[in-house]
């Protein structure tokens, strides 16, 4: 009995959770070695901070968000605990108009809801070389989205990329994916939102530390 009263007094085990990484290049790790690439990276960044969580990388290269709605049910897989949504890019690239990449975020969402799996949306900034209504209506998709589904956001992956000192530095040669010291950067900039993620989610043992 004495033993009972013990065990059930020590603090609660931290509950291993699987979360996928749905995404496209970036979240691939495109051009980079695999474990320089953002997903290992990521889990790596949060197991040093005392998270239990396996990133799956379901980064699709070249992918838009039409390509992340068309296989996203296969991502959900049983084990899957949380999803982490991060399309756009290719989105914008093309110039896809913001409404279609919504609709597909949307069912993307939607989808994850119907799993019950908890969601977090990973945006990307449109600049405004595109044009002030566009860029408008593409960042909005992000925070609309997040605001409707009540799903945590991250406007834009690259935002720790674009506000350091010399951006190109952390850039491949083709300009458009981070190398892998920018990839490390990014790392940092999500990471802390990321590990209040994945701690909601019970992979934590009194509590994660992003110090």
């Amino acid at each position: 009995m004495i033993g009972i009263t013990l065990l059930s007094a020590l603090p609660a085990a931290a509950e291993p959770v699987t979360v996928a990484a749905l995404g496209d290049s970036l979240t691939q790790g495109y051009g980079l070695p695999q474990q320089e690439g953002l997903v290992p990276q990521l889990q790596a960044w949060l197991r040093e901070r005392g998270a239990e969580v396996t990133l799956v990388n379901a980064g699709v290269s070249g992918d838009t968000t039409a390509g992340g709605l068309s296989r996203v049910d296969w991502t959900l897989t049983p084990e899957v605990g949380g999803m982490i949504v991060a399309l756009g890019g290719n989105d914008l690239l093309r110039g896809i108009d913001p409404a279609v990449s919504r609709k597909n975020l949307s069912g993307i969402l939607d989808a994850a809801r119907k799993a019950e799996v908890p969601a977090m949306l990973i945006g990307i900034g449109a600049p405004a070389n595109y044009g002030a209504e566009f860029q408008t209506a593409f960042n909005g998709v992000y925070t609309d989205l997040a605001q409707s589904y009540e799903v945590p956001l991250i406007p834009s992956m690259l935002d720790a990329i674009v506000a350091a000192r010399d951006p190109l530095s952390l850039m491949q040669p083709d300009g458009i994916h981070p190398n892998a010291e920018g990839v490390r950067v990014i790392v940092e900039g999500i990471g802390p939102q990321v590990l209040q993620f994945v701690a909601a989610l019970g992979a934590c043992e009194q509590g994660c530390t992003d110090g």
